[in-house]
């Protein structure tokens, strides 16, 4: 038997419509997985979705990851439709604008509630699907959740704050629901998290990539911190995803990996 397969597990991927959700519904359907994407964005699931279909097994739903309620509905949907829920990845997630200094702004001119709307996502936007899938797979006897962390969480990194602290407050959530789903439940329901290190994506190429293609000054400092000298490709978090999904993973949960090119153990000397 490969302890590493996940051939014939449902897998739901929160933020699915987006890059990092849409590469690892890709990763998990190749690897014989069938899988439901949820997002807020209808044309962009919509799109993922016709995208994916002739690479396996996938539906879509919309719904808000922080609505209790439409969560309740798609997990009853999922279950009508092939049983059980074996796997979570809670990708959705992001920054914003108003959330973010700019070089010019201290700390005073954050926007209060773009702050909020970016910790609720971020947090909130993982303890709830958490909460309500993490149930059917503790009901079921198995399961494995996977939280998305950041290197924001490893040390302060200028400009990021809300960001910074929503993921934060995820690692200590992942560690705590591993606790108590390994105390209540047993060992066959694990919650671990993944920490990508930098990739350069929509959401954060301005401050990344100049407009003639070159790397700006921040791009300059990543690099300069990260032993392996680039950035990552997206599709390198999807190994990482696999193994914690699998059996190959049984004794972990808890965790908080980084996937990070060794940003985060170098201290810069």
């Amino acid at each position: 038997m490969n302890i590493f397969s996940i051939e014939g597990c449902v897998a739901v991927v929160s933020g699915g419509g987006g890059v990092l959700g849409g590469s690892i519904s890709r990763s998990l359907l190749e690897s014989g997985a069938k899988v439901v994407i949820l997002d807020i964005r209808e044309e962009n699931l919509n799109k993922r979705v016709a995208e994916l279909e002739s690479v396996g097994e996938v539906v879509g739903f919309a719904c808000n990851v922080l609505e209790e309620d439409s969560l309740k509905a798609v997990a009853g949907k999922i279950i009508a439709k092939w049983g059980k829920i074996d796997i979570l990845v809670n990708a959705a997630g992001g920054n914003m604008p108003g959330a973010t200094l700019t070089e010019d702004q201290t700390i005073f001119d954050m926007k209060i509630e773009d702050y909020h709307k970016v910790t609720d996502l971020n947090l909130n936007g993982t303890i709830v699907p958490s909460l309500i899938f993490g149930e059917v797979m503790a009901k079921k006897g198995s399961g494995s959740i996977i939280n998305i962390s950041s290197m924001a969480t490893y040390s302060a990194i200028t400009r990021v704050m809300g960001y910074s602290v929503a993921k934060s407050g995820v690692d200590i959530f992942t560690k705590w629901m591993a606790m108590e789903l390994a105390l209540k439940f047993g060992d066959k329901v694990r919650v671990n998290a993944i920490a990508p290190g930098f990739f350069i994506g929509d959401q954060n190429r301005a401050v990344l990539i100049n407009p003639d293609g070159s790397y700006t000054e921040r791009s300059k400092k990543v690099l300069a911190k990260t032993p392996m000298g680039r950035f990552g490709d997206i599709s390198e978090l999807n190994g990482l995803v696999q193994f914690l999904c699998s059996d190959a993973a049984s004794f972990i949960t808890g965790a908080i990996i980084p996937v990070d090119g060794g940003f985060s153990s170098f201290s810069g000397v």
